[in-house]
């Protein structure tokens, strides 16, 4: 095994899963730790993800629940050890901490540091001198805190400085390899120095493919003389394939399919707030998509009646052939369930409605609620079936449910995807069903 990863919640785990298996690392996704039949399917793998949703989680659920999870993933004795978070590092000491999931981590893997690496240019996202700037959807470049991740309605970024923000997460003493040190070639100097002074967590500045390659590269030595462990976004995972793509562990990226039209109506069920995913709903509803609003502030009192009011009228339009869009928000929205609570409605509701239509290709849009609508199908894996946009690939699902086996579902965070990204999911072929 190779890499082992967690994500803390299902879209960024789609994310590593895309990143691995599209460029040749044979890569399982488990939605829950898997057991030995559940591995013998699996044998080639070498690179095994756990998809989790620790994003919404407290400290204290982190306590009861990671250190397991840590402790199976090191007994495959993979060189690269990865906790997965967001590229817009969204957390708080009381919300999805990752400051606490790097305690955690460090207490079972015992690193000699802990690198950081959220830089992810394939995603828009930079760092530089440790502050995060992200793209905007306009197509601008903010920083963090300027972008519309400041208005998270959970974890809103108000800190663009990454050291200061996990301060508050955690007492581990930080440091950084900034963009100077990577850029003339003294990072692993600066790194020594680093460690030399005491730091335990390590940032590492990344702009372009060039600068996340020879952090990646740099990683990639230590892993190989003791593993690591890191709480990073993708742009850990893009930086190590591209040391193993010099080294020739890997090959080239596996091209993407061809466009299909397929027949089968899509099923959109969105939980986001995003103004990106708003702008993709209104798109796909003038392009002749069915749209079905459903009413969060209902939940939970009159959860029932809203639920089988939206799978009926859904039920109808997908058995008429159309598109469907179910979204609880079209943008900023007050009044919202919890993150837990309504990605468990709308998982009862997709459950319900592929019991009742013939369709196989589902898009679940929001971190959290993509993440808690996921465990409520018996699904136990997923596979990487094509890539369509960045951080958001097509996915195969494996199951004991005949009816659910070979679901192909696309797990889409609320700032990822161009304006036509539906159309770019309802059109394309898959290459690994």
């Amino acid at each position: 095994m190779l890499y082992t990863f967690y994500g803390d919640d299902f879209t960024g785990s789609t994310d590593v899963l895309e990143q691995l298996a599209s460029n040749g690392v044979p890569t399982a996704l488990f939605l829950r730790l898997p057991d030995a039949d559940q591995l013998a399917r699996f044998k080639d793998i070498e690179a095994l993800g756990i998809a989790g949703d620790s994003r919404s989680r407290s400290p204290e659920w982190m306590a009861a629940n990671l250190p397991r999870i840590f402790a199976a993933m090191k007994q495959f004795n993979a060189p690269i050890n990865h906790y997965k978070v967001c590229s817009t590092f969204d957390s708080s000491p009381t919300h999805g901490s990752i400051g606490r999931a790097i305690e955690l981590g460090r207490e079972v893997f015992s690193p000699e540091f802990i690198p950081v690496v959220v830089a992810a240019p394939h995603l828009g996202r930079y760092v530089v001198f440790s502050n995060l700037f992200a793209v905007c959807p306009d197509g601008t470049i903010q920083r963090i805190d300027r972008h519309p991740m400041a208005q998270h309605p959970v974890t809103p970024m108000h800190e663009a400085d990454l050291c200061r923000h996990l301060a508050a997460q955690t007492k581990l003493a930080m440091g950084q390899v900034d963009l100077t040190a990577i850029q003339s070639g003294c990072a692993v100097t600066e790194l020594d120095r680093q460690l030399a002074e005491g730091r335990q967590v390590i940032f590492f500045d990344g702009v372009d493919p060039t600068s996340i390659a020879t952090t990646g590269e740099l990683l990639w030595q230590r892993a190989l003389e003791r593993s690591i462990f890191s709480a990073s976004s993708s742009g850990l995972t893009a930086a190590i394939v591209s040391a193993w793509r010099k080294s020739g562990i890997t090959g080239e990226t596996l091209s993407p399919a061809p466009a299909n039209n397929k027949s089968e109506p899509l099923l959109i069920i969105s939980g986001s707030c995003s103004t990106v995913t708003a702008n993709q709903i209104r798109h796909a509803l003038e392009n002749g998509s069915r749209s079905i609003s459903i009413d969060p502030c209902r939940f939970p009192g009159s959860l029932n009646s809203e639920l089988e009011r939206v799978r009926d009228a859904a039920a109808t339009s997908l058995a008429d052939h159309h598109d469907v869009v179910l979204h609880t928000a079209l943008g900023a929205s007050s009044g919202m369930a919890s993150g837990d609570a309504l990605g468990r409605a709308l998982g009862h509701l997709l459950r319900d409605l592929l019991a009742m239509v013939r369709t196989r290709r589902v898009v679940l849009c929001g971190g959290d609620t993509s993440s808690h609508a996921l465990e409520q199908l018996d699904l136990y894996a997923l596979t990487w079936a094509a890539s369509i946009q960045p951080g958001a690939p097509l996915c195969r699902a494996w199951s004991e449910d005949p009816s659910l086996d070979g679901l192909e579902l696309v797990l889409k965070g609320g700032q990822t995807g161009t304006p036509d990204f539906f159309e770019a999911v309802r059109t394309h072929n898959s290459m690994r069903a």
